[in-house]
């Protein structure tokens, strides 16, 4: 944690001790504004606390308060409680019901303001929206990273016993909140993906009575299927970086194999063409390499080759079996589950296999996916035994702050959607 000039966190591998940050509630501007104002103030500090990076300081130290956005800050009484960061907000319910939402940054040992102040505009209902703006930008003055709370989450949700588990997908907000189901729990769903605009889904189905790939729409929560081909089974999709292509899995005759389907024609192309089991393909960011997992040397690996194909490159060569692998928004890392020794991990490595780093274990961890931020990866978490269950988990990059997400029931195969516009 850099001293020296600015505030700013300096986010590394070693441990961080957590910064300290004061949230004084937001200060009403307009009747009918105060709970709002106590809401939003409430949903920032739990963002950034949630990232283990930042520690709230309680209310009960807090030795004056700001009852008046626009006067001077005193500084000394917040340095007195050794606050870092104090964040300063007001909000305003404006005409029509919308409300205004404005805040500032201090570090308060230099008592200067971090960047300018911000107003976030939006409807009352959009509240949390706002909060979780108002969160990124001060996550990214303080870090220097592209925040990641104004964001969402699908996943499989999951109610009633192992033996008869219905499944639905489901989407929420990253935190939670907001929940809405967008299938029923009539057929099998698994594997949805985000487009990288997050206003579709890909997901798997077996409505048809086999594994199809379909599409879905999030607002309208209108789906098509996408593959239907008698006789083949398609699975684990996942969109190219600009959306306009999907990748999936074909079986057919009992082969495996990788396509690329252009989502506008229709037209498909065949990615791999190896007698072993080719699946769970993901594209690196700039759309030019995918990765995916074979067993064609024997047992499960993670592969890299180009985009449209051609000569494959192994880049797992630890001890036990790679699966799911899914490539980080920045580029740089894959994460990956991997199964050694009876147990399950979900780690990262670099594109070329190098620097593998193991950052959880468990009786079952798998299916990692990424913040838009390449920062945090959440994942799915089952429990062992007759009356097991799968929840959602998220971790840091680095394997610190290992943590539940909350859900509504169980949960499985989250794909976490890029910040919302």
């Amino acid at each position: 944690m850099a001293q020296n000039g600015p505030l700013r966190i300096e986010i590394t591998d070693g441990v961080i001790e957590p910064l300290p940050f004061a949230v004084p509630n937001f200060v009403a501007e307009t009747s009918g504004a105060g709970q709002l104002a106590q809401d939003i103030a409430r949903v920032v500090a739990a963002d950034l606390s949630g990232t283990g990076l930042f520690r709230e300081i309680p209310k009960e130290a807090f030795i004056s308060n700001i009852t008046n956005f626009a006067s001077p800050v005193q500084f000394a009484d917040w340095k007195a409680i050794n606050a870092q960061a104090l964040i300063s907000g007001a909000v305003t319910v404006e005409g029509g019901g919308n409300v205004s939402v404005k805040f500032r940054v201090y570090d308060v040992f230099s008592g200067q303001e971090l960047g300018n102040g911000l107003r976030f505009r939006g409807t009352q209902d959009g509240w949390r929206r706002m909060a979780h703006k108002v969160a990124d930008a001060v996550y990214s003055r303080i870090t220097g990273e592209t925040g990641y709370f104004d964001s969402r989450v699908v996943y499989v949700s999951e109610t009633g016993p192992k033996n008869e588990r219905k499944k639905r997908l489901a989407i929420m907000d990253y935190d939670g909140a907001n929940l809405k189901f967008l299938t029923d729990s009539n057929n099998i769903v698994l594997a949805p993906r985000f487009s990288p605009t997050g206003d579709r889904v890909l997901y798997t189905s077996y409505e048809t009575g086999f594994p199809r790939v379909f599409v879905l729409d999030v607002g309208s929560v209108t789906r098509r299927v996408l593959e239907d081909q008698s006789g083949t089974m398609s699975f684990a999709p996942r969109f190219s970086p600009d959306g306009q292509d999907v990748v999936f899995s074909i079986t057919e005759g009992g082969n495996s194999d990788i396509y690329r389907m252009n989502i506008g024609s229709g037209r498909r192309t065949r990615l791999t063409s190896a007698p072993s089991i080719e699946t769970a393909p993901s594209f690196s960011p700039d759309g030019s390499k995918i990765v995916f997992e074979s067993d064609r040397s024997g047992s499960q690996q993670l592969y890299v080759m180009d985009a449209n194909g051609g000569q494959a490159t192994r880049i797992s060569f630890g001890q036990g079996r790679y699966g799911t692998p899914v490539w980080s928004p920045r580029g740089d890392l894959i994460a990956f589950t991997k199964q050694s020794k009876g147990r399950f991990h979900i780690g990262v490595m670099r594109v070329d296999g190098s620097e593998e780093r193991l950052l959880t274990a468990s009786f079952l961890d798998e299916g990692p996916t990424w913040a838009p931020n390449g920062r945090v990866i959440m994942f799915t978490r089952e429990t062992q035994g007759a009356n097991g269950s799968s929840s959602l988990y998220s971790v840091d990059v680095s394997g610190r702050n290992l943590k539940p997400v909350r859900t509504q029931g169980g949960g499985s195969d989250p794909s976490w959607s890029p910040l919302q516009q």
